[in-house]
């Protein structure tokens, strides 16, 4: 499986406040921002080992709408994708996904 399909068969999204307050206020990141990734090409998604415990968390590199590259931690709940954390990506992150 392709796991930048997977965002393709969920129904929409679900919010934690305090995720929602965090990445606004800590990272400047709305929650429409956050979402946008998620219907933009390329989106690279990967498993996030290090971090999936009783939940399996993904990781992802997108752009929004207006081009602002993003890094977003997520997991999926009943078809439903929950944005964990979104920031601007790294310089790092920023070649890993322009060489895709």
């Amino acid at each position: 499986m392709d796991l930048a399909d997977l965002p393709a068969r969920c129904t929409g999204f679900e919010w934690d406040e305090r995720n929602l307050t965090k990445n606004g206020e800590k990272h400047e990141v709305s929650a429409s921002e956050c979402e946008q990734i998620f219907f933009n090409h390329p989106l690279v998604a990967a498993h996030d080992e290090k971090h999936s415990g009783q939940e399996k968390q993904f990781l992802a590199l997108g752009q929004t709408d207006s081009g602002w590259p993003l890094f977003s931690v997520f997991t999926i709940r009943n078809d439903l994708i929950r944005v964990i954390s979104a920031r601007e990506m790294s310089r790092k992150e920023r070649k890993e996904y322009e060489s895709t």
